[in-house]
């Protein structure tokens, strides 16, 4: 039977091929849709672990701030109800479980024994007669007598009267006086009656050297000597001992200048009740003051110059940084202490960065106490050196993600370079103690006084405070100095506190072995 003419079987077989390519490429993209959504399932399936895991680690680290905050609740409730007591600034806190027993250790763990000697002259003698009997009643009959000496100062004051000749000269008819050695003043008149130079030196040291204010120093002068002196007269002479000496502080500052090796820092100072800094530049003979208005660049070279071209220690102030002739040592305490601090404050987590660099910083102070002691050459110094500075690199290649740190961190990548140039030069301190020592009995006299009132009074603070702190740092007596200053004839005389030659004054603190200069200093980084 023939075919219908409407029908074709190629149509009909081509319109089945399209079909069948057509479910075929649904099917195949279903599969690929397929693919598609198990991958994806699977990928939430990881991100709903990843997400349960920082779920996990947010709960733990919400409990340690919870834990912290805590905890410094308390410490804050601490230091609120200590502020209120008045001897909080120097309790110590919580005691040690296990102190040590005050005073001398009997046996032999009692240490060197010593006494005063007796004195070669005696200037009066007390005869200690007997009891007139025994506590039980009985008669006392003296088997020996048995010496004891004391040593006492003798509240007593003197006149003088100095009898001056008054001279007229014959040729230019000039007017011309005597002065005799103990005097301190020229003047006659209304201010003929004076004190002495000691009783003069005694006040300036109480209040310059002491940090005592002039009412406490005329209250000793009166309690102890019977000398009725005012505040007023005291502040003059203070005054007038200072323009004395203020060629001995400009000379003083110049040979700061010559050292090769000085420590520098800086602390508040008020002046008229305005803020001003007190900088101090310490080298190993001479220590020099001064009372500026800044804590910049500027002040730092009005000390020591901007081209100095020494060693200079530092606690890090970034300020020092500019003495581009330099080399520096960034003092390792300050580092030390800053570890202690975050150590105190930190979680156990978060306390590993500052422990390691506390090991790192106490390993190179050890280190430096090994070549002192001549246990390793220099070579093996500088070796080890630089091994520690790799495990300093490692160290501050992982701070964590505390923020103290992190700022601890970037500061002690500023100072790498600088931390262990005590050990590339052996000799040099490794911490600027010598000018915080220098401050401190400053800080003292701050918290006694506060400052000074008047520009003049701190100009006369910078030159007696470098004149005494220098004739303490050489082992002379400050008394004298001042009593030397009170009656030189010339008022313009620079004492013998300023090194003679620039040579001597170059020389460190604490002398290394044998090193040549130029080699240290050619290792040191700079």
């Amino acid at each position: 039977m023939p075919w219908p003419k409407a029908f074709d079987p190629a149509t009909v077989i081509g319109e089945w091929k399209r079909k069948i390519a057509s479910i075929r490429e649904q099917w195949q993209g279903a599969r690929r849709e397929n693919e598609r959504l198990r991958k994806e399932v699977e990928q939430l399936r990881r991100r709903e672990k990843q997400l349960e895991q920082e779920r996990g680690q947010l709960e733990q680290e919400r409990e340690q701030l919870r834990e912290e905050n805590e905890k410094l609740k308390r410490q804050l409730e601490e230091a609120q109800r200590a502020s209120k007591r008045q001897t909080a600034p120097f309790s110590r806190g919580t005691r040690k479980q296990n102190p040590k027993t005050p005073g001398r250790k009997s046996g032999s763990a009692y240490g060197r024994r010593h006494s005063k000697a007796i004195p070669k002259r005696v200037d009066e003698v007390i005869a200690v007669p007997p009891p007139v009997q025994c506590a039980c009643g009985g008669p006392l009959e003296v088997e020996r007598i048995a010496p004891q000496y004391q040593q006492e100062i003798v509240r007593k004051t003197i006149w003088r009267r100095f009898d001056i000749a008054i001279c007229r000269c014959t040729v230019c008819h000039k007017r011309v006086q005597g002065r005799d050695p103990r005097q301190t003043s020229d003047a006659l008149g209304a201010a003929a009656v004076q004190l002495g130079p000691d009783a003069l030196a005694l006040a300036i040291q109480m209040n310059k050297g002491l940090g005592m204010p002039h009412a406490d120093v005329a209250a000793v002068l009166h309690d102890g000597f019977q000398l009725q002196v005012n505040r007023s007269t005291i502040c003059r002479a203070v005054d007038r001992v200072a323009r004395r000496g203020e060629a001995t502080w400009h000379a003083l500052r110049e040979a700061a200048r010559r050292s090769m090796v000085n420590g520098i820092d800086e602390t508040g100072w008020n002046v008229a009740a305005q803020l001003r800094w007190l900088w101090v530049a310490v080298s190993a003979q001479v220590t020099f003051c001064d009372i500026l208005p800044g804590r910049g660049f500027p002040q730092a070279a009005s000390l020591l110059g901007a081209d100095y071209d020494g060693c200079l220690t530092h606690d890090g102030w970034r300020v020092y940084y500019k003495f581009l002739r330099a080399v520096h040592q960034s003092c390792l305490r300050h580092l030390l202490r800053r570890c202690e601090n975050l150590i105190l404050i930190a979680s156990p987590s978060a306390a590993r960065f500052p422990l390691r660099v506390q090991a790192v910083l106490q390993q190179g102070l050890a280190l430096g106490e090994r070549y002192h002691k001549q246990e390793i050459s220099l070579h093996g110094l500088w070796t080890a050196t630089g091994r520690l500075e790799v495990k300093l690199d490692r160290v501050l290649a992982h701070p964590g993600r505390d923020p103290a740190n992190r700022r601890f961190a970037n500061h002690l990548l500023h100072e790498q370079p600088y931390i262990f140039t005590f050990l590339y030069c052996p000799g040099l301190e490794a911490t600027n103690n010598i000018s915080e020592r220098a401050i401190r009995a400053l800080i003292g006299a701050r918290k006694n006084w506060g400052g000074n009132r008047t520009p003049r009074g701190a100009r006369a603070q910078a030159v007696l405070t470098s004149i005494l702190q220098t004739a303490k740092q050489q082992g002379k007596k400050p008394f004298d100095v001042l009593v030397e200053l009170l009656c030189g004839s010339h008022k313009h005389k620079v004492l013998d506190l300023v090194p003679v030659s620039p040579e001597a004054s170059r020389g460190s603190p604490h002398p290394p072995p044998p090193t040549p200069p130029s080699t240290c200093l050619a290792a040191a980084p700079g």
